[in-house]
């Protein structure tokens, strides 16, 4: 995977990048990143990226020449995904995650101030996201966890294909409760079922734990989860 960052602070990936996983699959050349200060592309005077909103209003808009430029400067396919970071975009989930998975090259458009110019919206994105309902002086924060979100579901990143399979979400469902050695500690025991070695039961308890965790937790997410005959007794036992 290719992915481009067009911001105005480039210096703020080189932490995340630089670290775990994504470093990692950096070194093993599953994933190709390049940051691009946009104000670079801004060809004016004092290489200014922003200006006063016509019709008047608060704060200042980004300007369409500089994100049109740099986008100009970046090797693009029909199918690159161009995501542009904004509070009034799809909202980020585990399927997006996916669904970006897929792609073979993204560009993440990270503004500030108060806003776009509407053009850059209308001509050069595809997608535009948001990771929650609240607002951040920028995009770049969105941008990397989106990031980390979805190289960990590249082919062979994490090393087992299998391991963000069951993580919360990945299923409809949260996950199910995780323990490790030791097996009793200060006064807590592990459930013995999970050393019984019997696998069949071991995935039964686990799904039902699934199903608890995410009916008190998130109950929500049990309105398009498929559940079975057998899921809705659970349910209704856990209800009473």
């Amino acid at each position: 995977m290719r992915i481009d960052y067009l911001t105005l602070f480039p210096e703020m990936f080189e932490g995340v990048l630089n670290q775990s996983i994504l470093k990692r699959a950096r070194e093993k050349g599953q994933l190709a990143t390049r940051t691009i200060n946009f104000r670079d592309y801004a060809n004016n005077k004092h290489n200014q990226v922003d200006d006063y909103p016509f019709g008047g209003g608060q704060g200042m808009v980004l300007k369409p020449e500089p994100i049109f430029n740099a986008m100009r400067d970046i090797e693009t396919t029909p199918e690159t995904r161009v995501i542009l970071m904004t509070p009034q975009g799809q909202p980020f989930n585990q399927k997006l995650a996916e669904s970006l998975a897929e792609a073979e090259h993204l560009v993440f458009i990270c503004g500030h101030y108060e806003g776009y110019d509407e053009r850059i919206r209308e001509q050069l994105v595809t997608d535009e996201i948001s990771v929650g309902d609240y607002v951040l002086t920028g995009g770049e924060l969105p941008a990397m966890v989106m990031t980390d979100a979805v190289v960990r579901l590249l082919p062979d990143v994490l090393g087992n294909q299998v391991s963000h399979e069951d993580d919360s979400f990945s299923s409809g469902l949260l996950e199910y409760p995780q323990y490790t050695r030791p097996r009793s500690f200060e006064g807590h025991e592990v459930p013995d079922v999970l050393l019984s070695g019997n696998h069949a039961h071991i995935e039964a308890w686990r799904h039902e734990q699934a199903l608890y965790r995410t009916y008190q937790k998130r109950p929500d997410l049990l309105e398009t989860y498929p559940l079975t005959d057998e899921d809705k007794k659970i349910i209704e036992r856990f209800k009473r």
